[in-house]
């Protein structure tokens, strides 16, 4: 993958949430948070962290990638007492950026990672170079789907046999595809 010649901020503000750059000192609470959570993690493409080690591993492949400018992670945090969420991850590929997002359970049901990907859609899709926002979600993930459709992203299909979810074995899984995109200088989106 190629750099980006994105220049995300390094924190986003919404009402409730601050989304910022990770920090070294984030590794324990992402592992206690979530990380390490088999519910939390069983519609992603990794396997829970089986230590804090793992995820201090995490925490330097998220600053290398926004060093390459091949992904753009925020760490979520709750601005009332500030405490970490969970992340989302903005990786950009051309004229469109996918999103990947993980919230712990106790933040599931509150809103968070919606307002947290309105945030980060509509500062991708404010950048001139970024026409496509889309993410991807397991097929038997239905809170996924409604955070993306509440964020206002619209489901485009199903990607059959998409991705491998390692908590459903070695067999690549069907996933909804979700999208957004930028208006052309029509003021229409392109068909």
């Amino acid at each position: 993958m190629t750099q980006s010649p994105l220049s995300p901020p390094f924190k986003l503000e919404t009402e409730r949430l601050l989304l910022r750059h990770p920090l070294e000192g984030d590794a324990v609470s992402i592992f206690e948070r979530y990380a390490q959570d088999a519910e939390v993690t069983r519609f992603l493409l990794w396997k829970p962290h089986g230590s804090v080690t793992e995820s201090q591993e995490f925490i330097e492949r998220c600053q290398r990638v926004w060093t390459e400018g091949t992904a753009f992670p925020w760490v979520i945090v709750r601005k009332s007492d500030h405490l970490l969420l969970g992340m989302i991850e903005l990786r950009p590929e051309g004229h469109k950026a996918e999103l990947g997002y993980v919230l712990a359970r106790d933040a599931w049901g509150k809103g968070y990672m919606t307002e947290a990907i309105k945030a980060v859609v509509a500062w991708a899709l404010a950048q001139p170079q970024i026409w496509r926002v889309w993410a991807y979600c397991h097929v038997q993930n239905a809170a996924s789907a409604r955070v993306l459709e509440k964020a206002g992203l619209e489901r485009e299909g199903i990607l059959k046999r998409w991705s491998i979810h390692s908590a459903f074995g070695a067999e690549p899984q069907d996933c909804y595809c979700y999208a957004i995109v930028r208006s052309g200088p029509s003021g229409r989106a392109p068909k």
